[in-house]
């Protein structure tokens, strides 16, 4: 029997969902920024997923801790340690992770355990399995995926500990000084890529002439970018007249700088003029709606999508410069469009330059349908020639890399780094790799598909698509503000020097549905969600770049002139002839395949761990349904003898988006499974149903005192509750026939929604009533019969109740009181458990804690908790009904619960004590 893992028992969410949401908001040395990857999963939660899954939960030793009450303490005592080491501050204090490994070493009672992420992407669970002191091995079928994880956990590992090579630091070294872990790595790459910068410009900086800011002293300023609107001919013949394809023609809405164009003419040719000062309304832009469709500004003709698609195709749209934004002493500085700017923009193109078909699927890419069809065309010449130039001089630099190493005291073993060299020869291929990141930096923010925001250029993956962008800003790499090199080189230098460069990890090309040979391993992973993100279509945008730029140091992994396709695990109609059927059995057959193959792989003492992008619409409670891809997920799991253990809610988005989107809910749900036992029995529904009453209800019970957040008790049920369906070989519906996934989710979530209405029904009979008017009409009116029916029907009456406040009864109708207009002060012999929920959840939006506090801070018996509980059932009911702001109410109530109950405790011991008859004798 194995031990019981923390993460199957408990975890102290409310810290891993801040630390990971927080991280969103972070951006100097967070590894996101050393090359872009879409939809990682957050540091913090990833460390904490893993640690958990290695070290014992506190009841797995009775010895140790045989009561509760000692299983509790040592659990906060783990708790403790997991909160020091998310807060991204701590992401390199040593002491607090060494504390953190000498625990995974205990509980492990020898090496740690070698961990496996099949689907490594980004590399956030490979980076934090190492930081924690594992060997990890990063597998991902992307060469994009794998390149981001050989410079996140192989590289760094390499050559950790040394000082850097370049002349300047050299120069410096006394023979004493200390580099720890990828520190001087780091730096060599700011340096080198400097000198880079500095080569590139000796050849094309002419390319970028500054700009006049005026005519008088001949004052001259660097241009940060140069702002383009496409242009077609007028739709109306007879017109003719060149149309600016504009979304806006403001540049500038800071107040006191404001900036515009506008339109001109001189005959047909169009032009545009700088205008300082608020744009004027109607002129701001002459984009129509969200297509293609746009107003001509001579005839008023307005184009229609379909035109502006044909002219695109037959290549007769072509970029006017509408303006040049520049750097001032005191900020921006809007400078009109001139001849001399629109002639530095016209250069050859290099005679070879990267380039690839950009996929026929208009749900992720735009562009073909307007004429561009290869990735070469989302470039102006200068773009492609400057990124051209960077790539062609990466073997220069890599050569003086290589001497000064070899200054340095590197040996020169001409052993690569594709060889697992850490000489002069490999330490040169390993800056280029980072070089090549900043050359993919700088390719997001050297495009025609970068917006430009009124302050800053928006990078062309602003999502996880290629829409059509129509003006467009083309950046200054030699500049000092957004889309520079220097500012791409100092970002990746950033995330590097925070690597733990620990053990060595492995990262590898391989297929998640293939057999990896690797057994008694742990496995961690985040797996493509269906049809989410495309990500191989998504990152052939880099990887023509990084083929270009690296395939003398990786050969194997750009052998294909794109990124491998047919066999991505996602469901894809595209690559399937459009046929839905296809995709959809490809990918079911695909994550059935690769949980067989973790099944194979996982050693039977640490759990596995697989998150999910959880979405409301995957499970609607309402119409009993859920998603292919939540279901397909659990499918494969249960069908790799696979046994669900536990559920997490992870959290990566800010609060606000609760509140704005009740469905918001958990950014990812993580999975924790075993394996079945091989001798498990088949049971039936009625025995699924009875064991779920059985098993169910304490673990809802645990996770309600756990103060897990209502918006969270859905997801975090499912583990308990699949936990038993799971269990079992099959169960058999009365039929005979097993039961689905689909249909074990409804059978958990109706004994969910009875827990909580049995804990209703435990309440008072007003508070019964109120749940049930609540549940049928929220606070609106509903005729007295009716609402004395109901009365009679759980033994209370309309004028009682009417007579507490708790309802407006007047003229033959009945409501609920809204809380807002509930007395404030409670009274304390009143046991309605509702009204006191309302007056609770009023205080927390007006109040706060500190409001809630001072209401039950003279509370006696358990109606306190009462409160808490029913928050939870209304929390339900709310989000049941899409009432956002009510759910959003609720659940703020109980998320605050253990600070109102610390800050109550607080305020009780400070107030004067009252003296009894025997103290005053």
């Amino acid at each position: 029997m194995n031990n019981k893992k923390l993460i199957e028992v408990a975890l102290p969410l409310e810290i891993i969902n801040k630390e990971s949401s927080r991280e969103k908001s972070i951006r100097f040395g967070h590894p996101s920024t050393l090359h872009l990857w879409w939809a990682r999963r957050p540091l913090a939660a990833a460390r904490a997923v893993i640690w958990a899954s290695i070290i014992d939960d506190p009841s797995a030793h009775p010895e140790k801790f045989p009561t509760e009450e000692d299983q509790i303490v040592e659990r906060k005592r783990l708790f403790k340690i997991i909160e020091d080491f998310v807060s991204w501050e701590n992401t390199t204090n040593e002491e607090i992770f060494s504390e953190a490994r000498k625990e995974m070493e205990k509980a492990v009672e020898g090496e740690l355990p070698v961990l496996l992420d099949p689907f490594a992407g980004g590399g956030t669970i490979p980076l934090e399995a190492q930081r924690l002191g594992l060997h990890v091995r990063a597998h991902d079928l992307n060469p994009v995926a794998v390149i981001i994880n050989k410079a996140t956990i192989e590289i760094p590992p390499l050559f950790a500990n040394r000082p850097p090579v370049n002349p300047e630091v050299q120069a410096t070294i006394d023979g004493v000084s200390m580099w720890s872990a990828a520190e001087g790595l780091a730096v060599d790459i700011k340096y080198y890529g400097e000198l880079l910068k500095q080569k590139v410009f000796e050849k094309i900086g002419s390319n970028y002439p500054k700009v006049t800011i005026s005519s008088k002293s001949g004052e001259k300023a660097t241009v940060i970018a140069w702002v383009w609107s496409r242009v077609g001919k007028c739709q109306n013949p007879l017109c003719g007249c060149e149309v600016p394809f504009a979304s806006s023609f403001v540049l500038s809405k800071k107040k006191g700088n404001e900036a515009w164009v506008e339109p001109v003419y001189i005959g047909k040719k169009l032009k545009f003029v700088m205008k300082y000062g608020k744009c004027p309304k109607d002129k701001a832009s002459n984009k129509m709606g969200r297509s293609a469709i746009f107003k001509c500004p001579v005839c008023g003709t307005v184009t229609t999508d379909e035109y502006v698609k044909t002219i695109g195709r037959n290549h007769e749209i072509y970029s006017k410069l509408m303006g040049i934004i520049a750097e001032g002493p005191k900020g921006r500085i809007f400078v009109e469009a001139n001849p001399e700017h629109e002639l530095a923009a016209k250069v050859d193109r290099p005679d070879e330059y990267p380039n690839g078909d950009i996929p026929l699927n208009p749900r992720w890419f735009s562009p073909p349908a307007f004429g561009m069809s290869e990735y070469a065309d989302l470039f102006t010449n200068r773009q492609i020639n400057t990124l051209v130039t960077f790539a062609n001089l990466l073997c220069d630099v890599q050569n003086v890399i290589v001497k000064d190493a070899v200054e340095a005291g590197l040996p020169e073993d001409h052993i690569h780094l594709k060889d697992g060299g850490t000489g002069a020869t490999a330490y040169g291929e390993a800056i280029r790799v980072y070089l090549a990141f900043a050359l993919d930096r700088e390719a997001n923010y050297s495009s025609t598909l970068n917006g430009w925001s009124g302050d800053f250029i928006i990078q062309t993956f602003g999502r996880q698509a290629l829409p059509m962008v129509w003006d467009y800003a083309e950046t200054n790499p030699f500049s000092n503000s957004t889309g520079n090199w220097s500012g791409a080189i100092k970002w990746i230098s950033l995330a590097v020097e925070r690597m733990p460069a620990l053990k060595v990890g492995q990262a590898m090309q391989k297929d998640a549905q293939s057999d990896c040979q690797l057994r008694n391993i742990m496995v961690s992973t985040d797996p493509p969600y269906y049809d989410n993100i495309g990500y191989a279509d998504l990152s052939d945008y880099f990887y023509i770049w990084l083929r270009y730029s690296l395939r003398e140091i990786y050969p194997s992994l750009f052998t294909t002139m794109l990124v491998p396709k047919r066999e991505e695990l996602v469901a894809t109609p595209y690559h399937f002839e459009g046929d839905s059927k296809k995709a959809k059995d490809f990918f079911e057959d695909g994550m059935r395949e690769t949980c067989k193959r973790i099944h194979d792989y996982i050693d039977d003492k640490y759990p596995v761990s697989i998150y999910y992008a959880y979405k409301q619409s995957d499970t609607d409670r309402n119409s009993q349904t859920a998603s292919t891809g939540w279901e397909t997920m659990l499918s494969a799991i249960v069908n790799a003898n696979l046994v669900i253990t536990g559920t997490w809610p992870i959290h990566t988005e800010r609060e606000t988006g609760l509140k704005a989107h009740v469905n918001a809910l958990a950014s990812s749900i993580v999975l924790i499974c075993r394996k079945r036992d091989e001798s498990a029995p088949q049971i039936t529904r009625r025995n699924l149903v009875n064991l779920l009453r059985r098993e169910l209800r304490p673990a809802l019970k645990k996770l309600q005192e756990s103060n897990i957040a209502p918006v969270d008790m859905a997801q975090s049920a499912i583990g308990p509750g699949m936990g038993v369906f799971s269990r079992y070989r099959r169960v058999l519906e009365a039929d005979g026939t097993p039961m689905t996934v689909r249909s074990a989710l409804q059978v958990i979530n109706e004994e969910i929604d009875l827990y909580f209405n049995e804990q209703v029904g435990e309440m008072d009979t007003a508070s019964r009533f109120c749940v049930d008017l609540y549940t049928q009409n929220a606070y609106n009116d509903i005729k007295y019969g009716e609402a004395e029916v109901l009365a009679n029907a759980k033994g209370t009456s309309i004028p009682m109740m009417a007579s507490h406040g708790v309802l407006y009864a007047k003229a033959g109708v009945v409501h609920l009181i809204d809380r807002s207009e509930l007395p404030t002060k409670v009274d304390m012999n009143e046991g309605n458990v509702w009204m006191l929920t309302q007056q609770l959840t009023h205080a927390m939006a007006t109040g706060g804690v500190e409001a809630c506090a001072q209401i039950i801070l003279n509370m006696f018996g358990s109606n306190a908790e009462r409160a808490k509980d029913l928050a939870y059932r209304l929390y339900t009911i709310a989000e049941q009904k899409k009432w956002a702001n009510e759910a959003y109410a609720y659940n703020a109530l109980v998320v605050a619960w253990p600070d109102i109950q610390s800050r109550a405790a607080a305020l009780k011991a400070v107030q004067p004590k009252q003296l009894s008859f025997f103290d005053m004798i």
